[in-house]
């Protein structure tokens, strides 16, 4: 087995075993109260052929990736912002997986007989928009090509080496003002790929329970651009 075969399954195993380490990631989100709807998103995981192997300062190898998409800005909720593909469950989903692998599927083109689903993380509430989101942590056993499928809903898909979204220079704490509240975050800056909320605190946390993560400066904060 090559030393690049040996780093990805290592990077597998670690995110095999982080759910359990993420009981806790629930309690980092603001609740919701009343009505909502179930979503789901996939955090796909693979290698990223384009770049090679080379060790880093990183805990992961270099050519580590997650697939991440920004949002059309003339979308109801959300709009303009880098997020991982997903969206709301539909009545012929029969759990949380068949939904993130099918929005992933319609947004980006991705073939799922490719994608090894490894956990399902704690569902999530996003106050702005009254969804309860389901992670679903995946590999990306055989990737496919991928791209924006509609450009109403999603106008770029990429796939972010994860070294880089590891770096401290590339981390901060987002703040944001909203009906007389502040609210902050982790957030990154990836070349001018900025993650912020609800996926930022997903990544932050996954980081977290994998020790892939690099100490950083949180008292370095900028606030959200609209």
């Amino acid at each position: 087995m090559t030393e690049s075969a040996e780093t990805m399954r290592d990077a597998r195993a670690e995110l095999l075993a982080a759910p359990g380490r993420l009981t806790d990631l629930p309690s980092r989100f603001a609740p919701v109260d009343g009505r909502t709807r179930s979503a789901a998103v996939l955090m796909l995981f693979g290698r990223l052929d384009s770049l090679p192997a080379d060790s880093t300062d990183a805990p992961v190898a270099a050519d580590l990736d997650v697939l991440l998409q920004r949002r059309s800005a003339t979308l109801s909720s959300h709009a303009g912002q880098v997020s991982f593909p997903g969206g709301a469950r539909d009545a012929g989903d029969r759990d949380a997986v068949a939904t993130a692998l099918r929005e992933a599927e319609e947004e980006t083109g991705l073939d799922p007989s490719g994608v090894d689903v490894l956990a399902t993380l704690p569902e999530l509430p996003i106050m702005p928009s009254r969804y309860l989101v389901t992670p679903v942590l995946a590999w990306w056993r055989t990737p496919s090509r991928v791209a924006a499928v509609d450009h109403a809903e999603t106008v770029d898909v990429f796939r972010v080496p994860v070294a880089e979204l590891l770096a401290p220079e590339n981390r901060y704490t987002s703040t944001l003002q909203r009906e007389g509240r502040e609210f902050r975050g982790p957030a990154f800056d990836i070349d001018g790929i900025i993650v912020w909320g609800f996926t930022a605190m997903v990544l932050d946390g996954l980081f977290d329970a994998t020790g892939w993560t690099i100490p950083w400066d949180p008292s370095v904060e900028r606030p959200v651009q609209p």
